[in-house]
């Protein structure tokens, strides 16, 4: 017997770049084949010199006022990625990470969670593209006269892009693995 599964579709996805200087965050809703920014900037997690305890509940506090006021169907965010040279920047951004999946969670919504390489393979063809043909590609595929500045929101913007279209993708795989086709005899 197949099992039957329920696939979630959301249209309206908040990307969120992680980040205890400033935390880029794109809503972008996807209508009719299109897609429309309905608000992107940055949120800002206080003065470097203020606690880090202080300075992420700040994060926390202006990203649920973000979600209460925008009511996206999902939170989409990159995944962490340490580089060994710069181990301090991984565990930092970690705990930004942490706060952006307790505050969706808090809200009841979904997280799409992306590594870095598939949202820039996604919107610029490379996994090793540069911030600024990420900003470009991001502008074209919004219909943007500018790219969006500071680099974290165009991030941000990529990252919603990115699970919008992964989500269609697997809403039309999930129907043929419901029908048994994953090697599965009738």
């Amino acid at each position: 017997m197949a099992r039957q599964t329920k696939a979630i579709l959301f249209t309206r996805v908040c990307g969120i770049d992680p980040g205890l200087q400033r935390t880029g965050y794109g809503v972008v809703e996807s209508a009719g084949g299109r897609f429309c920014i309905l608000e992107a900037g940055v949120l800002r997690p206080g003065p470097s010199d203020d606690t880090l305890g202080r300075r992420l509940a700040v994060l926390a506090e202006g990203l649920d006022e973000l979600l209460a006021e925008q009511r996206p169907d999902a939170v989409a965010v990159e995944q962490l990625y340490a580089h060994y040279r710069h181990p301090r920047t991984a565990i930092l951004m970690g705990h930004a990470r942490g706060v952006i999946l307790l505050t969706a969670a808090q809200r009841g919504l979904p997280v799409v969670d992306l590594p870095a390489t598939a949202i820039k393979r996604f919107i610029a063809g490379s996994g090793h593209a540069g911030k600024d043909q990420v900003q470009r590609m991001v502008a074209q595929a919004l219909g943007l006269k500018a790219p969006p500045e500071p680099p974290d929101v165009a991030d941000a913007l990529a990252i919603a892009l990115c699970a919008l279209q992964r989500q269609k993708k697997i809403a039309f795989e999930r129907p043929a693995r419901a029908a048994g086709t994953r090697g599965e005899r009738a």
